[in-house]
């Protein structure tokens, strides 16, 4: 009998440090000039699944293109809630920090702000692979992360490498090479 009470309090215990982990961020907490139910564009295409949007990045499901207009809902320590510009539909951006080694919000500043991005600064081939989040030989590395985000750090250390590792879903990884600045091959 005693065994299942102290069973019984471990599992409120785990589950009460379950919820406070992911507990809404207080306005002092969200990063600088971030309040809720501001508005914001994407800064690079989002690939999400039910409604999803894992930070590990992902390159199946619907997109959400880039400059698309977002009302942050709310943050926690893991998760940032968005409602999309004209459709109101709500996505829940899913922060996996052993991956990416970002906190929840370098995450949001990564995938959002105020400002659109200047598309006039990518060249036709760049425009076109944006615009359908996909990525081509040619591409240089700013145009990569706006068509297709950033890789996950547990593979791609370092932005300045000339190799970026991402997920093409849960069990695939694509490499994308860069020689001089721009993509040179793409590797399934």
């Amino acid at each position: 009998m005693r065994i299942i009470m102290i069973r019984g309090m471990i599992f409120i215990m785990l589950g009460l440090a379950l919820v406070a982990c992911n507990k809404k961020l207080s306005t002092n907490e969200l990063p600088v000039n971030v309040t809720e139910g501001g508005i914001y564009y994407t800064q690079v295409v989002m690939h999400y699944e039910k409604n999803a949007y894992p930070t590990t990045n992902y390159q199946v499901g619907a997109t959400i293109p880039v400059n698309t207009q977002v009302k942050l809902q709310e943050m926690s320590k893991k998760t940032i809630s968005i409602e999309l510009g004209d459709s109101g539909q709500k996505i829940v951006v899913k922060n996996i920090e052993k991956h990416t080694g970002d906190n929840v919000n370098q995450a949001f500043n990564k995938l959002f702000a105020k400002q659109k991005v200047n598309l006039s600064q990518f060249d036709r081939l760049e425009t076109e692979h944006i615009d359908a989040g996909t990525v081509a030989v040619g591409m240089r590395k700013k145009a990569v992360t706006v068509a297709i985000g950033y890789p996950p750090s547990t593979r791609t250390m370092n932005l300045d490498a000339n190799s970026w590792v991402y997920w093409r879903h849960r069990y695939n990884t694509f490499i994308v090479n860069f020689k001089d600045g721009k993509v040179s091959e793409i590797v399934d």
